[in-house]
C-alpha cells in the first residue's frame, strides 16, 4: 500500500458509547481464533470493563484504544497487551470490522501506535504472536516493520487441533516525536 493510500485515522480512549462496537467486536466467534478470547461477553461485563479501566497501562498492564476515521467512525480496535515496564515491550493486537477492512485502516493504526509506543511510552519493542497460516496479518505486520523471528510449535488451540504460531518482533529504536 503506498503512503498516500493510507487513510487518516485517530487512536482515542473508549468511551461509553463505543460498548456496541466492543459487544459485538469481542462476540464475533469468527475472531475467537485469532484472540484469546473463546467465550461471549455480556454487555453488563463490557460495561464494566469500559467504566473500571483507568486507561493507564501502568495500572492495566493493557491499552485498549479505538481507531477513528475521519468520519468519525469506530473502524476498529487497537490494543496493547501484556505490557512489560521492566523490558520496555507489548504485545500488539488489532481488530478492524468488517467493511473497514483492506482498506489501509490496520497499517495507520499500527503506525499511530508505533509512534505512541516509542515515544510517549518509551518501549523498546512490539511484537504479536499470530498464527503461521494467517498470512493476511503476517503480511500486514511484515508491511509495518514486523520480522517473523520465531516459529511456535503447536502454540495455539483450535477446537480438536492446534497450529503453529509465528512471533512477529519490532524494534523500536528511537525516532523524533511525531504523534499527531
Amino acid at each position: 500500500m503506498k503512503p498516500e493510500d493510507i487513510p487518516e485515522i485517530k487512536l482515542r480512549a473508549l468511551e461509553p458509547e463505543d460498548l456496541d462496537v466492543l459487544y459485538k467486536i469481542e462476540n464475533d466467534t469468527k475472531l475467537w481464533n485469532v484472540g484469546v478470547t473463546n467465550v461471549p461477553y455480556s454487555r453488563f461485563a463490557l460495561h464494566n470493563y469500559i467504566a473500571d479501566s483507568l486507561n493507564d497501562i501502568y495500572a492495566d498492564k493493557q491499552l485498549r484504544l479505538m481507531i477513528e476515521n475521519n468520519e468519525h467512525e469506530v473502524v476498529g480496535i487497537i490494543d496493547l497487551v501484556n505490557f512489560d515496564p521492566r523490558h520496555q515491550r507489548a504485545e500488539v493486537g488489532v481488530v478492524i470490522a468488517n467493511s473497514y477492512r483492506r482498506k489501509g485502516y490496520a497499517t495507520a493504526a499500527i503506525a499511530k501506535l508505533k509512534d505512541y509506543a516509542r515515544n510517549i511510552l518509551c518501549l523498546h519493542q512490539l511484537y504479536a504472536l499470530v498464527a503461521d497460516d494467517n498470512e493476511t496479518c503476517i503480511d500486514l505486520l511484515s508491511g509495518c516493520g514486523f520480522v517473523r523471528k520465531a516459529k511456535l510449535s503447536e502454540w495455539l488451540h483450535r477446537g480438536e487441533a492446534y497450529c503453529d504460531a509465528a512471533l512477529m518482533q519490532c524494534l523500536l529504536g528511537k525516532s523524533p516525536v511525531s504523534v499527531g
